[in-house]
């Protein structure tokens, strides 16, 4: 696994598990969520291309956590799971660091109902 995107994609099936937030594409629902403010498509669309944009430039600039993310390629869900829930119990520098990039698309689904 060499591109940025599929270490992305690993990223962001890890983190869906609820320990960091992965930058999971999620539709709005209901006319509640259409009818609210920047609550498009379009906003989604924004808001997840900054996270994955951040989340890219994290990895490279830190290697030692683009090398953990990377070295899970290949291993069974819930493996990874616990995997990632041990490193980030042991760096929480990085959870936090994580949690944060995360945060636009975790704002998003609070205002957007997602």
């Amino acid at each position: 696994m060499s591109s940025p995107r599929t270490a992305r994609k690993l990223i962001t099936s890890v983190l869906a598990t609820g320990t960091v937030a992965g930058t999971l594409l999620m539709g709005t629902t209901g006319t509640a969520a259409a009818d609210a403010p920047n609550c498009t498509a379009a906003d989604l669309a924004g808001v997840m291309t900054g996270v994955s944009a951040a989340t890219s430039v994290y990895l490279f600039t830190h290697p030692d956590v683009n090398g953990f993310f990377t070295s899970l390629k290949g291993q069974p869900k819930d493996q990874i799971r616990a995997q990632v829930q041990a490193y980030l119990d042991q760096n929480p520098q990085v959870r936090a660091e994580l949690q944060g990039i995360r945060q636009p698309s975790v704002d998003f689904r609070a205002r957007c109902g997602g």
